[in-house]
């Protein structure tokens, strides 16, 4: 469309107008802008959990597992116990038959009476002075050999009785009735389910910093919604040549057999070492390094300005750097990256971390 010389130069007229003030505008607006300061994120310093933790696996094991072997050989008898029964120090879980060694332990009976007799008959004459010393002595031997006799039989006799050494659990029975079974043969396993450990392997430079008594969070697939606090009870004193790993045995609390735990779940184990459970840390990026001074500075934030602070810094781990010396906990801090900040810049703070 065409318009009259007179209205277009009126029409643009009227835009300069309007594209001044507009840029007039703006110009106004900058101070303002500069006035509200540089948009920051920030953090207050509050300690932390900065601890190394590490993860390893291992089957649940009694602490005390007996092989329980035969020291005779014989045939089993009777039985009087079986896997997943409880038993007492003393009690019998099986009979051999020992006819024949009670056969031989009534023979040494009667050979021990002979022998006392003879010898108090000699001890009597030797007082009235009718046989000589040496003879006197000789039924003394005699009588001794013949009470060692008698106990060695005495023995064998109660090799065929066999009971448990302490109390226990059998996990396992590996004989039946009228079996034969040599001497030395394993014929039940035994277990103290009342000690449940795990002996998972830790490579030396976790084990430096692990010590007994020490807390361990123990978790089992079998058992997922517990939790266990398990106890570093010893540390082997040597790695293991091949794998290099060092054998840590940690405890499950009393009473984790009645909590459902066996032998041979897998279980968790969670150490914490390197323990730093409550220091100060920033992220690794808000902690600037001042090259000519060979030192750390951060940014404190104080009446939207900020200020700098030399620190000293610990340990690098997961992203955040421990702060050892320099802040305290509440201190509000510059939680990005300070190398474009300078001391007494006006900041407004648009956001909060954690």
């Amino acid at each position: 469309m065409t318009f009259p010389p007179g209205i277009r130069a009126a029409m643009i007229g009227g835009a300069l107008i309007l594209l001044m003030t507009g840029c007039g505008r703006e110009t106004a607006s900058e101070p303002e802008r500069t006035d509200r300061g540089t948009a920051i994120a920030v953090m207050g310093m509050e300690p932390r959990d900065m601890s190394r933790r590490v993860m390893v696996s291992g089957p649940v094991e009694p602490r005390v597992h007996i092989r329980l072997a035969s020291r005779t050989h014989g045939t089993v008898h009777r039985l009087h116990k079986e896997e997943g029964d409880r038993v007492r120090a003393g009690e019998l879980l099986a009979e051999l038959d020992m006819s024949e060694q009670q056969a031989e332990l009534g023979r040494a009976n009667a050979e021990e009476e002979r022998a006392r007799l003879d010898y108090e008959r000699m001890a009597e004459l030797r007082q009235r002075g009718a046989v000589s010393l040496s003879e006197y002595q000789q039924a003394q031997a005699t009588l001794r050999v013949a009470e060692s006799e008698r106990e060695l039989w005495r023995a064998r006799v109660a090799f065929g009785r066999i009971t448990a050494p302490q109390d226990g659990v059998v996990t396992q029975r590996h004989i039946e009735p009228g079996e034969a079974v040599q001497q030395h043969e394993t014929l039940f396993e035994l277990a103290a389910m009342d000690e449940l450990v795990v002996r998972p392997g830790l490579p030396e430079v976790d084990v430096v910093h692990l010590m007994p008594g020490q807390l361990v969070t123990v978790r089992l697939d079998a058992l997922r919604d517990e939790i266990f606090a398990g106890t570093v009870r010893r540390i082997f004193p040597a790695a293991d040549t091949g794998s290099r790993l060092v054998t840590v045995e940690v405890a499950l609390p009393e009473g984790a057999d009645e909590r459902g735990v066996r032998p041979g779940y897998l279980a968790r184990l969670q150490f914490d070492v390197d323990a730093r459970t409550e220091v100060l840390a920033l992220p690794t990026p808000s902690v600037g390094a001042d090259t000519e001074a060979d030192g750390y500075y951060v940014y404190l934030v104080e009446d939207n300005e900020l200020k700098r602070r030399e620190v000293s810094i610990g340990i690098n781990r997961g992203g955040w750097t421990e702060i050892t010396s320099g802040l305290e906990p509440g201190d509000v801090v510059l939680a990005s990256n300070p190398i474009d900040m300078r001391d007494g810049q006006r900041v407004r703070i648009v956001e909060r971390r954690n």
